[in-house]
């Protein structure tokens, strides 16, 4: 690998893991941060709709466009939207202003990507590495990421829990997180201008649009797959949305009494497993494929989960939930090489971003409900059932639909 690669792949995941810190950090707290400043859960739950929305349709409107208006521009662009939502978060407690900045800037209730760094950044790894090292590349681009939001939560909730223990308003701890937030939004306002061209696809190779739909999803030739895969991918979203981490550690807090030291160290560890789980999903997808690696992983995953709600206290429930980390991401490295590999090179940017858009728009809706069922003491733990059995359905279905369609890697000879 040439050494200009070699430092693209480099910023990449330095790029990948100081966002995903940042995003870790203020996702345990989010929830407390908002209750604070005085909103009541369903409001809470309305927020985090917004911004899962919001990062829904700025993800569509960037990445379709990426491969024509350029990979590093759009991230700049990106990094802008993020550092602007942490600044509104800090400067006002006025519900309509922080809807508006969080529908329109970048935060992650969920500790996970948002927004649209993940699909133009895959884009880019796919593009600079060969096929048969692509989930490679991907588990440990992923592995990246899961440990940084693990080192996210766990700053995030010690450090407010020790500044509370000085003396320091619980509002002020928050907002100085969100502080380190915004810093981290400028850095990737930097960071992506010092890639290298390789990291751009060839404009001679994407096509100009035809048709309504190919103008605005930016696919052509790989469009019947993309638009079958992002139902799908939208149904396991709609589960996902229900259990995003701002609102499991709140539930651990309302259930169990969890504190914010406690929580940060849980989702420390959870996240920690993640990134092992993904490396593990490597050797798996060589061996049994990629479709079969992301189906028969996650499918015991989600029996565990919908075993938490059933323990009596907070150290058997964050047990199980640890045990269902170890093997609940294995599917994720899976997904996004199995997307890399079925679509054009050309189109991979905007694939991304169109699986991506229809994942957020998925888990937007979730929140809202969910945010109901806390202010319930009866239905608190009905999002992680419905959670659980909607990625199950989502399991079966993937596994039917897309069994025989292989990736190039297995299908060559020797694969």
């Amino acid at each position: 690998m040439k050494p200009a690669m070699c430092q693209d792949l480099l910023l990449l995941f330095c790029t990948r893991s100081i966002r995903l810190f940042a995003f870790g950090l203020v996702s345990v707290i989010l929830v407390f941060f908002l209750t604070t400043l005085g909103f009541t859960t369903v409001q809470v739950g309305w927020l985090l709709t917004l911004t899962l929305l919001g990062d829904a349709v700025i993800s569509l409107v960037l990445t379709t466009r990426a491969d024509r208006w350029g990979r590093r521009r759009t991230l700049i662009v990106s990094g802008l939207l993020m550092a602007f939502a942490g600044a509104t978060a800090v400067c006002t407690a006025n519900f309509w202003m922080l809807a508006l900045a969080m529908t329109v800037g970048v935060i992650s209730p969920a500790g996970n990507e948002a927004g649209p760094f993940l699909a133009v950044e895959q884009a880019a790894l796919a593009h600079l590495v060969e096929d048969r090292r692509r989930t490679h590349f991907l588990a440990w681009y992923h592995v990246a990421g899961f440990l940084s939001t693990a080192a996210g939560v766990l700053v995030g909730g010690t450090l407010s829990g020790w500044w509370q223990k000085l003396g320091v308003t619980a509002l002020a701890s928050y907002e100085r997180l969100f502080w380190l937030y915004i810093g981290v939004g400028v850095l990737l306002v930097v960071l992506p201008g010092l890639l290298s061209s390789a990291v751009e696809v060839d404009s001679k190779k994407v096509k100009p649009g035809l048709g309504m739909v190919a103008q605005w999803s930016g696919l052509h030739e790989s469009q019947p797959v993309v638009f079958r895969l992002s139902a799908l991918f939208a149904l396991d979203a709609l589960g996902g949305g229900f259990i995003v981490q701002s609102v499991l550690a709140y539930w651990f807090f309302l259930k169990f009494g969890a504190s914010n030291l406690e929580l940060g160290g849980l989702f420390f560890a959870t996240n920690i497993l993640s990134g092992i789980s993904a490396l593990i999903a490597v050797p798996l997808a060589k061996r049994f494929g990629l479709i079969n690696t992301m189906v028969f992983t996650h499918l015991p995953s989600n029996l565990i989960l919908m075993a938490v709600p059933l323990m009596p206290d907070f150290h058997l429930a964050a047990g199980l939930l640890l045990v269902r980390h170890l093997i609940s991401q294995m599917d994720v490295p899976a997904r996004q090489s199995y997307v890399m590999a079925v679509v054009s090179p050309a189109e991979r940017s905007a694939a991304n971003g169109v699986t991506a858009t229809v994942r957020s728009l998925g888990s937007a809706l979730s929140p809202v409900l969910a945010g109901r069922c806390l202010a319930i003491p009866s239905l608190i733990s009905l999002p992680i059932y419905l959670a659980g059995g909607m990625k199950i359905v989502y399991d079966l279905l993937l596994y039917r639909s897309f069994r025989h369609v292989k990736p190039p890697e297995e299908t060559k000879p020797g694969s």
